[in-house]
């Protein structure tokens, strides 16, 4: 399919979705956030062109005291917790993870806990209590227990679901703008227009109530045309009547409680 005609799909889409009544509300996350860079500049001049708050996802123990100085100045860069050291402990041959059941359950929930409480010592009142597991992988039985270490929210990708005994307010993201088999370069728009319509079409007919649309963004792995994919897509969905940008304050809120599908 050309740039055009997927162009032309998704907003053919997006027209049925008003048709229909319903609102896309659509998001943004960006993780692996440690220092300040030219690129995070780049992300916090486009959150404040667009009034969409970012849900800033940073590595805890590799985070410098330079990166909470520049988010002083970047209020809608919403930082939370991004793991905490960023390593896999899978074996090999399994999908990296963090925060799978490689190590005691103790240990893992200790060092959330380490994780955690670095980050509210680094950006204060504005941490939020939102975990965002390196790889989207965190064992459901992990999960289980972020509330209880005082967090609101989860978000990972696409298809994670909680399991049986729950956990904090679950909020996916649903489409990530880096093509990582490929060479780590953004992914053409004409390809990631065509997969975003299939989603939506498929949440349109969605019986349960709508769910916000996350974009996955890792700004410090941004080449000129994620960029310019990330740019072109807020500027023409927003001015859709059934397009609402929105952030993640609007969906953990401060306080913490235990969800079984909210996904």
């Amino acid at each position: 399919m050309t740039e055009d005609a997927a162009w032309s799909a998704l907003f053919s889409e997006l027209d049925r979705w008003a048709a229909a009544g319903k609102r896309l509300v659509l998001w943004l996350r960006d993780d692996d956030a440690t220092v300040p860079s030219d690129q995070l500049d780049r992300l916090a001049a486009l959150s404040e062109r667009f009034a969409i708050p970012v849900l800033l996802a940073s590595i805890p123990m590799v985070a410098q005291e330079t990166l909470a100085r520049r988010l002083e100045t970047a209020p809608l860069l919403r930082p939370c917790q991004h793991g905490t050291w960023h390593r896999n402990h899978a074996m090999a041959g399994e999908k990296k993870s963090e925060f799978g059941l490689h190590r005691p359950h103790p240990e893992l929930l200790t060092e959330i806990a380490a994780g955690q409480q670095r980050l509210r010592e680094l950006f204060g009142s504005s941490f939020l209590p939102v975990f965002v597991p390196p790889w989207n992988r965190i064992h459901p039985d992990v999960a289980a227990e972020l509330p209880q270490l005082g967090f609101a929210g989860l978000s990972c990708f696409r298809n994670f679901a909680l399991g049986p005994s729950g956990g904090p307010r679950l909020v996916n993201t649903d489409l990530d703008l880096i093509d990582w088999h490929g060479g780590r370069v953004g992914r053409q728009s004409g390809e990631l227009l065509t997969e975003m319509v299939k989603l939506l079409a498929i949440r349109r007919l969605d019986p349960k109530p709508n769910q916000p649309f996350g974009l996955l963004l890792h700004h410090h792995d941004h080449d000129s045309v994620a960029w310019d994919v990330l740019t072109n897509l807020l500027a023409r969905l927003s001015g859709h009547a059934a397009v609402a940008f929105s952030g993640p304050d609007a969906f953990f809120g401060a306080a913490t409680y235990l969800a079984t599908d909210l996904d």
